[in-house]
């Protein structure tokens, strides 16, 4: 029982944070290809458009990320809590 609901813990960790990393993925390449093929080195043009995508991004998926928690503390970990 400790091994699935950690299992299952971990999981939901993976699936909240894909979205978030997948964007910072994404941005951190873009950045880089345009840093690449215009020699600007600029330490802020890496930093602010990745932030801004994360932002955008966890505000977008707020409401899934706090569903799938719920869910989990509902299904799982309360009734450990509670001995059931």
């Amino acid at each position: 029982m400790f091994y699935d609901t950690l299992r299952q813990g971990l999981w939901i960790g993976v699936l909240i944070s894909t979205p978030i990393l997948a964007v910072a993925l994404v941005s951190g390449l873009a950045v880089g290809l345009f840093q690449a093929l215009t020699s600007v080195q600029e330490m802020t043009l890496t930093f602010v458009p990745k932030l801004l995508a994360i932002v955008v991004v966890f505000w977008a998926t707020m409401g899934f990320m706090t569903e799938t928690l719920t869910g989990f503390f509902t299904r799982y970990i309360v009734p450990l809590i509670a001995g059931g």
